[in-house]
């Protein structure tokens, strides 16, 4: 993994782990402006095989995620 990749996947634990409630996507999206929602989704994935995070699919079809420590 390259130092971007880590710098993404500490940004996005960190958002998620210091939120009081399950984030959506597109709520982690807002706070880390400069990744696009293909590199986010990817670290997310990565992240909950892991183990660091859980995540959740909600709705049908493409659908929204939820994220939560």
């Amino acid at each position: 993994m390259s130092n971007s990749q880590d710098k993404i996947s500490t940004k996005v634990v960190h958002v998620i782990k210091n939120s009081n409630e399950p984030l959506e996507t597109i709520e982690i999206q807002h706070q880390l402006k400069s990744v696009s929602r293909t590199k986010l989704m990817y670290r997310l994935f990565h992240l909950r095989g892991d183990g660091l995070i859980h995540g959740k699919q909600i709705g049908s079809g493409k659908g929204a995620w939820v994220w939560w420590a």
